[in-house]
């Protein structure tokens, strides 16, 4: 059986008499008297008052309970004289569990978020910290939720692979040959004497494998970690993040952009309705237009709009863009949020893309010059899911891994996926570090990973 924590004590309908309660010392103020403490144990953000009567036989720890500390304590729940709080704990005995020197990091109520970066270890111990991972796991546990009340199946995907998903090369490769002494054989590495035999890599999505079960189970989706060696110091951009991804059989462009929709709108009531408190945080300390944003996202629907028409919108728009929107180039951030932020004032599907600048996994349309791909725009982050619908016909896409110059042999058992009862299907990715950002208002993707993993930066 759990043991009650402060969330449960603060919600409490009734005083008790008996309690105990494990947790962290946040303040500590003292009297003659009285020594009052805040104690926060990780389970919501507020915190619970703890009165230490100096009377106590235990007092004589209180000196040695800071800022940091672990401490322990009994004693009675009892309705609260003070301002903001319905309840307060009265000890009747308070124990040391861990010290937390005078050097403890945490001393201050205000960090930067730089600083904090640098003690990831102990940056969950503050609020904001605190309330984004909570949102994180709350959410994590809902996008399992949304898939499982629609009949999808989880499938565990690997996290090694031996062929690059998005053919752009930024692979992370892994091997147990050494260093001092690798192998080579006509001037090139001897990947045959690799654990594996072939050259393996961290895999920069799920998507391929995932097709596979769509093929056989339907409705199927995986969400796991995954990796990317982008050299890119930007408030967008780490080496290690989750992705979510799902893949529909007998489905196409437009269900896949339906089920794209419907996804961030339950996914952001959800946080609204679920994590109200630590949500209040953000929108009072971090963006002040936090919620309208997000009500406006749950209760419109999206606009759908066609690459070119957008392309002609932004060419239209006479602003001053740092990068000049033209067809056959990909959208930036600041024409994505133009949209989305100023032009239609809510999110925006966008789809037919150039094949040119998609994956070649991409459904061809008739004109042989865009693939059925599309892409979901939110106001503050711009893109936040990539989708399409598959190329299902063999002999197409196998022509485009040709033209792409992919070797045909790193493909053989997708390629098998289109030969042997191929299927119309549809799927998409969404990064879920910057879904964290679009409902916390945190403009820095550092910032709601519990150990963010950029160049040069490999801690903890």
């Amino acid at each position: 059986m759990m043991k009650p924590r402060i969330k449960d004590y603060l919600n409490s309908d009734t005083a008790l008499e008996s309690i105990s309660i494990q947790a962290w010392v946040r303040t500590r103020r003292d009297s003659k008297a009285f020594s009052f403490i805040e104690l926060n144990d990780g389970s919501c953000l507020a915190n619970i008052q703890v009165i230490v009567d100096a009377t106590l036989a235990s007092y004589e720890i209180i000196k040695n309970i800071s800022t940091g500390a672990a401490v322990s304590v009994r004693g009675k729940l009892v309705e609260s004289p003070g301002k903001g709080q319905r309840w307060e704990i009265q000890a009747s005995h308070i124990e040391l569990l861990g010290k937390a020197p005078e050097d403890f990091p945490l001393q201050k109520k205000r960090h930067s978020d730089e600083y904090l970066r640098t003690i990831a270890h102990l940056r969950p111990r503050t609020n904001k910290y605190g309330a984004i991972f909570r949102i994180r796991s709350s959410l994590s546990h809902a996008v399992h939720q949304f898939f499982q009340e629609r009949d999808f199946r989880w499938i565990h995907t690997p996290i090694i692979t031996g062929s690059d998903c998005e053919g752009a090369g930024e692979l992370f490769r892994i091997t147990t040959l050494d260093m001092e002494n690798i192998p080579e054989e006509n001037g090139k590495v001897d990947y045959q004497q690799d654990f594996f035999g072939k050259e393996a890599m961290l895999t920069v999505s799920g998507q391929l494998s995932v097709e596979t079960f769509c093929q056989s189970l339907g409705n199927v989706y995986t969400f796991g970690p995954t990796f990317r060696a982008e050299n890119s110091n930007t408030s967008r951009h780490i080496s290690e993040f989750w992705m979510i991804e799902p893949e529909m059989a007998f489905a196409d462009l437009q269900d896949d952009m339906a089920l794209g929709e419907e996804m961030i709108r339950y996914l952001v009531k959800f946080t609204i309705d679920k994590c109200s408190d630590d949500l209040a945080l953000f929108a009072k300390f971090v963006d002040k237009n936090l919620m309208r944003t997000l009500e406006n996202i749950v209760d419109n629907d999206f606009i759908r709009l066609p690459y070119t028409e957008a392309i002609d919108i932004l060419q239209k728009s006479n602003k001053d863009f740092e990068f000049e929107p033209a067809w056959g180039k990909d959208l930036q951030s600041e024409h994505e949020r133009y949209l989305t932020e100023q032009h239609f004032k809510r999110p925006v599907i966008l789809f037919d893309y150039p094949k040119d600048i998609k994956a070649f996994y991409m459904r061809q349309n008739d004109d042989n010059l865009t693939v059925a791909a599309m892409d979901i725009l939110v106001p503050s982050i711009g893109e936040i899911i990539g989708g399409s619908q598959r190329e299902e016909r063999y002999d197409n896409l196998l022509k485009r891994i040709q033209e792409m110059g992919f070797r045909e042999e790193d493909y053989w058992w997708y390629l098998d996926t289109r030969k042997y009862g191929t299927a119309p299907h549809a799927g998409f990715g969404l990064g879920f570090e910057r879904l964290l950002m679009l409902l916390t208002g945190v403009s820095n993707i550092r910032d709601v990973i519990p150990f963010p993993r950029t160049p040069k930066h490999l801690e903890f």
